[in-house]
């Protein structure tokens, strides 16, 4: 029996200070998330981080939190049941943190009797820090709960032809209007994770202009991706190369992440002459605290301040028509036998250990 099981990152159950808490733990206790060695990782988490962070987290989903819920939950849901009512195999949403939690919807499936499962990560880019951690989490629950399991993956995504339509389509009426630049602002991660995921250790943030040398490296490389989304899309639209910029968001710590930061982009286009500007998220399929409240909030609060005219906040992909058609299409491919299976012995997804 066929099934589906979509990932994507998670949210609290609620904005009490103790769910958020309980988030975050689970979120930064992940060793692809805060790599270091565990030791450290708990001191860090445990000492500086959870005695403080919660409550600020905690007012931000505030801020875009719904009568139905966490925004990510709650488009997610309304995903997962608009694309399970168009199949006939059972669909499961996860979570990598929080819930609905994989545990508990590997078991279901397991339950209703799954053993040919379709893991579809809601990520375009490959990284350690969520790709690769949500593929890994739930493979582990297959492992312990059902190892005999055939598996098949939808691998990262990030320049399929169906995939990049979406994003375009869901651009173009944003633009309309008149902008300065439209700004892709992807999530940041340290600039460390892009060598640790280099199978050759010798590519990556070391060759001049890495990211558009050929390298196998790239399979894995979350930089390259995002280059290569952005390229697809403006290519799609026309835009000449000073119409639009790449940017990243949403860092942590004080140790170099992927540059130019969002924050700090929007603090400056305004003295640069950059009056109005367009900004997306690609890195989102559903919007998030990233996007809600970090973007469309503090990210226009910036831009204005330093005086910028005019901001518009694209949202993401959400419950977009081309966007489910691509979900269908490789649903269908998967159902007719199209996509070659990945068993757990032979995993589809490259470790970055």
């Amino acid at each position: 029996m066929k099934g589906i099981i979509m990932l994507n990152l998670g949210s609290p159950d609620s904005t009490e200070i103790a769910d958020v808490r309980k988030y975050l733990k689970e979120f930064l206790l992940d060793g692809r998330v805060l790599d270091a060695p565990e030791p450290i990782r708990k001191l860090v988490v445990n000492a500086f981080i959870l005695p403080f962070r919660p409550k600020t987290s905690a007012e931000a989903y505030k801020e875009i939190w719904t009568d139905e819920g966490s925004p990510l939950i709650v488009i997610s849901r309304k995903l997962r049941d608009d694309i399970a009512a168009q199949v006939d195999i059972p669909v499961e949403l996860a979570m990598r943190y929080g819930n609905p939690s994989t545990p508990d919807a590997v078991q279901r499936l397991v339950d209703m009797g799954v053993d040919d499962l379709y893991i579809m990560p809601m990520y375009p880019h490959y990284a350690m820090s969520s790709y690769e951690t949500a593929v890994v989490h739930v493979m582990d629950q297959i492992r312990e709960l059902k190892p005999e399991m055939k598996t098949t993956l939808l691998q990262p995504y990030y320049q399929d032809p169906q995939y990049i339509e979406a994003l375009v389509e869901n651009i173009r009426p944003y633009l309309e209007a008149d902008y300065d630049r439209l700004i892709f602002s992807y999530h940041g991660i340290p600039q460390r994770h892009l060598v640790k995921g280099d199978p050759s250790h010798n590519h990556c943030m070391q060759t001049p202009d890495c990211c558009n040398v050929c390298n196998p490296a790239h399979a894995t490389c979350y930089r390259h991706q995002c280059a290569m989304t952005t390229e697809k899309v403006v290519a799609a639209l026309e835009l000449p190369r000073e119409k639009y910029m790449i940017t990243f968001q949403s860092r942590l710590g004080r140790e170099p992440w992927l540059q130019p930061y969002t924050d700090k982009t929007l603090e400056a286009l305004p003295d640069q002459g950059v009056k109005k500007v367009a900004i997306l998220c690609p890195a989102f399929t559903a919007d998030c605290l990233e996007t809600l409240e970090e973007i469309s909030g503090e990210g226009r609060e910036i831009f204005l301040e330093n005086g910028g005219e005019s901001f518009t906040f694209i949202p993401c992909l959400n419950e977009q028509p081309l966007w489910k058609k691509f979900i269908l299409d490789r649903i269908a491919a998967f159902v007719s036998g199209e996509l070659e299976p990945a068993r757990l012995t032979e995993p589809a997804y490259v470790a970055s250990s």
